[in-house]
């Protein structure tokens, strides 16, 4: 019988991965500020339309900029704490779910211990069960 178990996948930080990680954070910051940018280019545009309640329209805009702007201060907090982390640290970058054989007479804890696969500069470099 097979069963799924999750797996957590963690990286090993490198200069190379160090660096990708900033970069991909800096990229979605910038999306997101630009996203901002587009949101009050719309909402000034609709506002000159008739049928429209302008204070909806506002409420809705500002709603959607404050979600954004939370999202950007999340990525400047990710972006200084992965300054902070030495090289060679580990961080947990997701979580797959493995398919597991159980058989009878298997140890269930170790089934059910947490397991983890260790990469490095993408390249698997350590399994822990």
């Amino acid at each position: 019988m097979n069963i799924l178990k999750k797996v957590i996948i963690k990286q090993v930080l490198t200069e190379n991965s160090k660096a990708a990680l900033k970069d991909n954070f800096v990229k979605h910051k910038m999306r997101l500020e630009q996203e901002c940018q587009q949101l009050l280019f719309e909402q000034r545009k609709l506002q000159n339309k008739k049928n429209i309640s302008k204070t909806e329209l506002h409420d809705r805009f500002q709603q959607e900029i404050k979600n954004r702007k939370e999202k950007i201060k999340l990525a400047e907090f990710k972006i200084e704490q992965l300054d902070m982390l030495e090289i060679g640290s580990e961080i947990v970058e997701k979580e797959v779910e493995a398919l597991v054989e159980v058989n009878v007479g298997t140890h269930w804890n170790d089934i059910t211990g947490e397991t983890a696969i260790i990469v490095k500069d993408g390249i698997v470099v350590r399994i822990d069960n």
